[in-house]
């Protein structure tokens, strides 16, 4: 089982959408999965059909604040193969109630740690979708993962933030997490019509080399309408340029855990 952080400190860069598609292909290729909505804003929540208003302890917040344990708020979605556990916007209170502990980095890694040792019900990969910031919630979701998944869009200042991302999970990695790892970069929102694309992909490969995947992500009208109707745009409309890329990014992301599975 392994845990995979998808996190960009921008917003409106595809990460949630990344989150929700490989979720959901990952489902469809018969793999557990379990998504965990970091984010106070409860994009995935809703994207996956659930609702970002219920109680907060029954969320991701009951499981941080004490109040609940994993099991309890694990949720079913209408997909097969795939679970998540919601958030709403109590979330951000989070980071003024936990001042006082010296070990709140580590709250949630606690957590996963118990309830997957102790359950039985095992999964084969637990996505997490970091909010928009390098904030206490990001922090919690590095030192919990083994690896980390980056949505880069291909526009301008796009490698200006990933260079404070990359300072900053150099940081987790010395202090907190040494064994993260870069799992991969993926390129979103791009236009073949926009020398910017081009130019920023050129920029990526050369400087993180085979760390970026093949697949690129298209800007696509789809991938925008799918989470107002509550399905991944797998769901929504198979056929459309975004699916076929998630699908093709999916298939990318498995041959390389294949390789490092038989690496191990």
């Amino acid at each position: 089982m392994k845990i995979i952080s998808i996190i960009n400190q921008k917003g409106g860069v595809g990460k949630t959408t990344t989150v929700i598609n490989l979720a959901s292909a990952l489902s469809q290729q018969g793999k557990k999965i379990l998504v965990i909505d970091l984010d106070p804003q409860g994009n995935a929540t809703t994207g996956l059909g659930l609702s970002n208003t219920e109680q907060s302890d029954q969320t991701i917040y009951g499981i941080l604040n004490g109040t609940m344990l994993i099991s309890h708020v694990i949720k079913k979605t209408k997909f097969k193969n795939l679970d998540i556990i919601t958030s709403n916007v109590d979330l951000s209170g989070l980071e003024v109630e936990t001042a006082g502990d010296s070990d709140r980095a580590f709250i949630l890694k606690a957590k996963l740690t118990a309830y997957l040792n102790d359950s039985g019900e095992l999964y084969d990969y637990v996505l997490i979708d970091c909010p928009p910031s390098l904030s206490l919630l990001t922090v919690m979701a590095l030192v919990s993962s083994n690896s980390l998944l980056v949505p880069l869009q291909t526009e301008f200042f796009a490698l200006e933030g990933i260079t404070q991302l990359m300072k900053t999970i150099e940081r987790i990695k010395i202090n907190l997490n040494p064994s993260l790892e870069i799992q991969g970069i993926l390129l979103t929102m791009y236009d073949r019509r926009n020398n910017l694309s081009t130019q920023v992909e050129q920029e990526a490969r050369s400087y993180f080399k085979d760390k970026v995947y093949q697949t690129v992500i298209p800007r696509n009208v789809r991938l925008s309408e799918a989470p107002s109707h509550g399905v991944p745009v797998l769901i929504y409309d198979k056929n459309c340029p975004g699916s076929k890329s998630y699908y093709n990014f999916t298939d990318e992301f498995i041959v390389q855990e294949n390789k490092i599975g038989s690496a191990a």
